[in-house]
């Protein structure tokens, strides 16, 4: 295959056009990929690391993405512990309470600065995007977390009365605004985290009648969808109710592999659980040996049962170090983690494939045997009428 180099005459020709759109577009306006001066996805971390380990790092930088999930499943538990590790790094981070509902005593004890979040409660959906759009503009806001796209109400809706049909306004929006928003995101680096509720599509028998709201434009812009659910709810004794078990799906993901599957504890009052996430990742890794009951750490034993492993490295944060260290060094190593907490969706598919196999072969077991089966009975009829004419004569 001919290369420029071999072909002066292209070469020269690729010269002067890349020369000429860098004169009208300005420069960086088209580049090989490889002079691009940043190549790899920078990403933030979500406060749990086994989410972390499922995005390849964390959430990617100068992206858009979506969260969705049913009510109280924690979508702004994870969007507020990103803010605050977004803060922690010295970055700039703003909150669009569209629900008019952010606690700031919550946000306070997840970690978030809530002296200099920038909070806007805007009244319409137009104001809020717009609102979006230039911090995303000025590229000195690193996140943005919208809460969420259900309450983003176009203006029309609003001033119009209660019985008004609005066909598709929030869609139209939500694509308008999308449009304008994504180009600038990319060169900002600004993160724009959205928050979505699920509704339920009527009259659907064949496949899973949720939907999210806004339309479909949210989820061919976003780099990456999480859907995250309730799967447990943590108990302790007569204390009753403490906190909930979160799953988390990596839904889409287009900077890392995708269909992969998170779980990590929720503390009410206190957030992700942090301990407990290192602990998970620690029994998988075998930095931590677990026999029955009891948890051990370089041949002793530390506690029986997890909350008591987890309340232990709670009160002893350097061995808490000590054990997150030697993880993130095994994960670096490429150590596999063979569990259902972090675990790619591709083996389902297979598993899946065997069983149908499985039971094809058996299917057509049976129906050999049943065909033997009515074999052998037309040869015992005939055999029984032969005899009977016999007889008769």
């Amino acid at each position: 295959m001919a290369t420029l180099s071999q072909n002066p005459e292209k070469e020269k020709a690729l010269k002067l056009v890349l020369n000429q759109i860098e004169r009208n577009f300005g420069k960086g306006a088209i580049m090989r990929l490889g002079d691009a001066a940043r190549m790899r996805v920078e990403t933030i971390s979500t406060g749990a690391l086994t989410l972390d380990l499922a995005l390849a790092g964390g959430i990617p930088k100068g992206r858009i993405i979506e969260i969705y999930g049913p009510e109280s499943s924690g979508k702004t538990t994870l969007a507020l512990h990103a803010l605050a590790e977004v803060q922690k790094a010295g970055g700039v981070a703003a909150f669009v309470d569209a629900e008019h509902a952010l606690d700031p005593a919550y946000s306070a004890a997840l970690g978030v600065d809530i002296e200099n979040l920038l909070v806007a409660q805007p009244d319409t959906g137009e104001s809020a995007l717009e609102i979006v759009d230039q911090l995303v503009r000025s590229a000195a806001v690193d996140i943005i977390v919208i809460d969420s796209v259900a309450a983003l109400v176009p203006r029309a809706e609003i001033e119009g009365e209660m019985g008004d049909t609005q066909v598709g306004l929030q869609a139209r929006l939500m694509s308008k605004a999308l449009r304008k928003i994504a180009g600038n995101v990319g060169k900002s680096e600004s993160t724009v985290i959205f928050l979505n509720q699920l509704r339920q599509k009527i009259g659907i028998s064949y496949g899973s009648p949720e939907v999210t709201t806004g339309g479909n434009a949210l989820k061919f812009y976003s780099s990456v969808r999480l859907d995250i659910r309730r799967i447990q709810t943590l108990k302790k004794g007569s204390e009753g109710e403490y906190g909930i078990r979160a799953k988390v799906k990596v839904a889409k993901n287009k900077v890392a592999p995708p269909f992969r599957i998170a779980e990590f504890d929720i503390i009410f009052g206190s957030g992700i659980s942090a301990v407990g996430c290192m602990l998970d990742l620690a029994e998988q890794t075998d930095v931590v040996i677990r026999k029955g009951a009891w948890y051990s750490y370089k041949g002793d034993n530390i506690a029986q049962g997890r909350d008591n492993a987890v309340k232990y490295l709670e009160e002893n944060p350097e061995i808490a170090q000590e054990v997150e260290a030697a993880v993130r060094e095994k994960l670096q190593m490429g150590v596999a983690v063979p569990s259902n907490s972090v675990a790619p969706i591709e083996n389902e598919k297979e598993t899946d494939g065997e069983t149908k196999n499985g039971s094809n072969n058996s299917s057509n077991s049976s129906n050999s045997s049943n065909s033997s089966t009515s074999n052998s009975r037309s040869n015992s009829k005939r055999k029984n009428s032969k005899s009977n004419k016999n007889e008769e004569e």
